[in-house]
């Protein structure tokens, strides 16, 4: 079995740009930042900063562009996958995480706290559901304590 997964959490470095495919595909691309903080042996406090090179498609990719901007913080879910082609000076590569979902971060300035969405599978995207959501029912609690010895299990 085989496994290619990335899972980072960090802020974007840029605003997202949003293109699109001949094919008329939405992409949009952005750097995000992730930080590392350790000591060392000697107990001192030492940080590093890895760029990672994202790219989101169709619906997630007018989200991305349409909710992010530079210094948002995002958790991206996907795949790694390193693209190559030729430049006048050689050959070009560039490792790149194809977002399968994403999550907002914390949002500055009174917005909502978080929100996310995962890219619609072939069996997923032909529903759509637009009736809302049933109320919930609110669950109420003993007013005494419980026992553990009541619990069966």
């Amino acid at each position: 079995m085989y496994l290619n997964k990335a899972i980072v959490y960090g802020n974007l470095t840029r605003d997202p740009e949003l293109k699109a495919l001949p094919s008329g595909i939405k992409v949009t691309s952005f750097s995000l930042a992730t930080n590392r903080v350790w000591k060392d042996k000697a107990g001192a406090k030492q940080e590093s900063v890895d760029y990672h090179n994202i790219v989101l498609f169709s619906k997630l990719a007018e989200l991305a562009a349409q909710y992010l901007k530079k210094g948002s913080s995002v958790l991206i879910e996907g795949r790694m996958q390193t693209r190559s082609w030729d430049d006048a000076t050689g050959k070009k590569y560039r490792m790149e995480i194809i977002a399968d979902s994403m999550q907002f971060g914390p949002r500055a300035a009174g917005g909502p706290a978080e929100g996310g969405y995962s890219a619609p599978s072939a069996a997923s995207s032909s529903k759509a559901t637009s009736a809302p959501s049933p109320e919930l029912e609110t669950i109420e609690y003993p007013e005494e304590d419980i026992n553990p010895d009541d619990i069966p299990f």
